[in-house]
């Protein structure tokens, strides 16, 4: 009789041990959450292959070295423990999130550098922002005047989880009938979305904001590299908001789709309200060449043990 996999539903590394990914935890008094001192990298897989896993695990180091921490494992490790974990799920698809927290100090402390700075990962089936039918069709974005933290605040290239401006942007464009939202930086140019980068086409021109009001998107710079492939004008720069809603076309690039159409932007239908030539252009490349293997790690699923716990 076959024995259930325990991981069917996901799987989790936490404080050194594979988990089932519902029995995943992190210590209440983790700085992590109770101040959101934390960094996180999430790598796609697809066809059994990690997409640009190399270029995310670089990501990763450069941004929780920049918060000061240090990772208990290095880079192979952390590679191995990837790839250990979708190998135990048996996920063809899958969504691959790792996390760096401060840890915590000893009871009654605040110095961040007496904090024991922790590891961990979760594994689930692969996460689409947008369904099938809603890719087709494109998503409604609600532009919210709630300004993303600047800058001068929190580096925005790292990934972190600063997300109060846009959880409550969220909730202003759900208000409206929306699908997801836009916050701004402070000059009232568009900043990012939750999760995603955001591109503008006028006039067969692609444009985007700039690195230091949003997030250094991996699959952001994968639409860079496609663009410059079919000799598409591609720029970064400051992008009004009046400029996305007169936009002949509106997308957004994300771990969690790929590339994905905005067809109302304010309640203002973008183009033929659906999916442009150049988001489809862009967005079916992106997945052929990912369907060839393009920049991919496999994941050996036959291998008895990739990575075996300490």
């Amino acid at each position: 009789m076959s024995v259930e996999n325990p991981y069917k539903d996901g799987i989790a590394f936490c404080e050194g041990e594979f988990v089932p990914v519902a029995e995943a935890r992190i210590p209440m008094l983790d700085w992590g959450f109770l101040r959101s001192d934390a960094v996180q990298d999430t790598v796609s897989v697809f066809h059994g292959a990690f997409f640009r896993l190399e270029d995310h695990l670089v990501r990763f180091e450069r941004n929780w070295s920049r918060l000061r921490m240090t990772n208990p494992y290095d880079r192979d490790t952390v590679r191995s423990i990837l790839m250990e974990a979708v190998r135990r799920t048996g996920f063809r698809e899958a969504y691959a999130q790792m996390l760096m927290t401060r840890g915590r100090a000893p009871i009654g402390s605040r110095d961040v550098r007496l904090a024991n700075n922790q590891f961990w990962m979760f594994c689930i089936p692969y996460v689409w922002i947008a369904k099938p039918d809603q890719k087709e069709q494109g998503l409604s974005m609600h532009v919210s005047d709630i300004q993303r933290v600047p800058k001068e605040s929190v580096d925005p290239t790292i990934k972190h989880y600063h997300w109060l401006d846009l959880q409550m942007a969220l909730m202003e464009g759900y208000d409206r009938g929306s699908d997801t939202c836009a916050v701004v930086d402070r000059d009232g140019n568009i900043s990012e979305g939750p999760g995603f980068n955001i591109f503008a086409v006028k006039d067969g021109r692609i444009t985007t904001p700039p690195e230091d009001v949003c997030l250094d998107g991996m699959t952001r710079n994968t639409v860079f590299k496609l663009a410059k492939e079919t000799n598409l004008e591609i720029m970064a720069e400051a992008l009004p908001a009046d400029d996305l809603r007169k936009a002949d076309e509106v997308f957004i690039s994300t771990t969690g789709g790929g590339v994905i159409a905005i067809s109302k932007v304010d309640g203002q239908a973008i183009g033929n309200a659906s999916a442009g030539p150049v988001t489809r252009r862009i967005d079916d490349l992106y997945w052929s060449r990912r369907r060839d293997g393009w920049l991919s790690s496999p994941v050996d699923y036959d291998a008895e043990l990739v990575f075996e716990p300490k």
